[in-house]
């Protein structure tokens, strides 16, 4: 069994090293202030029209809080009144917009309740209203509805069997979209004919507005057959609730209407526009990068995958720049943006997809000096966990092996976060109050 110590070691290592780490955070924090949902939200939104009666705001995901702060700001006395939901201990106060509180990823009752007041209120909404939607990332696991004959815990159990089984997020989406009474446009029918416009904070790759949150103000790209593929994909067809294969089958068999499509009527007073995403923030990271002495490499924006199959990635370009100089001379910043997943093992570990990859990356880079990799999610969690990610050092590895802990065992058990707790190697911002997706950093210094 590995000794578990009396307390956190601290990080060990040379100057260099810790220096390193600060860097990585500095950087990381650069990359948050770009995203702040406050500041994106308050520079895109327009005067109230003078054909408008009420203006009313509806809104969900973990950044929901900040930009509604920003549209009362923005409206004061012209805004009428709001309803929004927010992952638990993400909230803000607000004066005129009701905050609600939910579960996310998998989703709970509160998130029905909330959805529920939201539906309410632009069902409300007449002609001669504009109702203006904030949309930001975990908003479809916030806003739960589903549609007639599936419960919650039907949806829950099938949510948990894709994100099990490593699912991306567009393949998540998808399902829930044709599970739920609000995501994939159907918000959107909702309020019609009422004005809409939705601000949208990206956390998905490549920003396909109909995937960020389900889409619920976007026309749906997606159908019953796509979402049924990717069950057959991950088998299972046999595995979800009898009532969730009904639902999808008479979808399938064009015996329920689709999501609505591009075209349709309900879109005609619409507006959807991207406020913020990853792509702005690593470019904020690219230059804190250069201001601390760094040539940055902006690697992709679209980093997906296995999380310890992209790690071995950043690992091997690392070594390549110690070795050989190429692709650039150290101090090299390379920079990367995306959303991996993790096929869970049996073993119940703790963790997330960013500790997940900083241990593969702590694998792979033991023994170089002077390296640090950090990954973390801009949202401040990382998986069911108070961490945002984790750092990895080429020195990680010696030092875990002084408690005997061995790397590779908790790589296998998906356990990423307790191997680096007494490390003191988890990075911890509490909630940001935004989310554009992940962050990987490897600095070579």
């Amino acid at each position: 069994m590995p000794k578990m110590p009396s307390k956190r070691s601290k990080p060990s290592g040379s100057s260099t090293e810790a220096q390193l780490r600060k860097h990585a955070l500095a950087i990381f924090q650069a990359a948050l202030a770009a995203a702040d949902p406050y500041g994106a939200t308050l520079a895109h939104l327009r005067p109230c029209p003078d054909f408008v009666k009420n203006l009313y705001v509806v809104g969900a995901g973990k950044a929901a809080a900040a930009m509604a702060r920003a549209v009362e700001k923005y409206y004061g006395k012209r805004l009428c009144a709001g309803v929004i939901v927010t992952k638990y201990g993400h909230s803000k106060p607000l004066k005129k917009i009701r905050c609600l509180e939910a579960a996310h990823p998998v989703p709970d009752q509160a998130g029905i309740h909330a959805a529920q007041e939201i539906a309410e209120l632009c069902h409300n909404a007449t002609k001669d209203d504009l109702v203006i939607c904030l949309i930001s990332g975990g908003a479809s696991a916030l806003l739960p509805s589903p549609v007639a004959g599936i419960t919650l815990e039907e949806k829950q159990a099938t949510t948990q069997l894709l994100l099990a089984c490593g699912a991306t997020i567009h393949e998540l989406n998808c399902v829930r979209k044709h599970l739920s009474a609000l995501k994939g446009g159907q918000l959107a029918h909702l309020a019609y004919p009422a004005t809409l416009e939705t601000l949208i904070l990206s956390d998905v790759i490549g920003d396909p507005l109909d995937v960020i949150g389900s889409g619920p103000t976007v026309p749906d790209s997606s159908t019953f057959a796509d979402a049924w593929e990717i069950l057959y994909k991950y088998r299972l067809t046999g595995k979800i609730p009898g009532s969730v294969r009904h639902h999808l089958e008479q979808g399938v068999n064009f015996r329920i209407p689709e999501t609505p499509k591009p075209g349709d009527k309900v879109f005609r007073k619409l507006r959807n526009q991207l406020v913020g995403s990853n792509r702005l923030s690593l470019v904020a990271a690219q230059a804190k990068a250069k201001e601390l002495g760094y040539k940055p490499l902006l690697l992709s924006t679209s980093l997906d995958g296995e999380a310890s199959e992209a790690a071995k990635t950043f690992a091997a370009i690392a070594r390549e720049v110690r070795a050989s100089g190429n692709p650039a001379k150290a101090p090299v910043a390379l920079l990367a943006g995306g959303e991996t997943t993790v096929a869970l093992s049996n073993h119940h570990g703790l963790g997330g997809r960013n500790q997940e990859m900083a241990l593969a990356a702590a694998i792979g880079i033991e023994k170089l000096e002077r390296v640090v990799f950090l990954a973390a999610g801009t949202d401040g969690t990382d998986g069911p966990t108070e961490a945002a990610g984790a750092f990895a050092t080429g020195s990680t590895i010696r030092r875990a092996a002084e408690i005997e802990f061995d790397a590779h065992e908790f790589l296998v058990r998906n356990d990423s976060y307790h191997f680096f707790r007494p490390l003191d190697d988890l990075v911890i911002t509490g909630p940001t109050g935004t989310n554009v997706m992940d962050l990987y950093l490897m600095l070579v210094g």
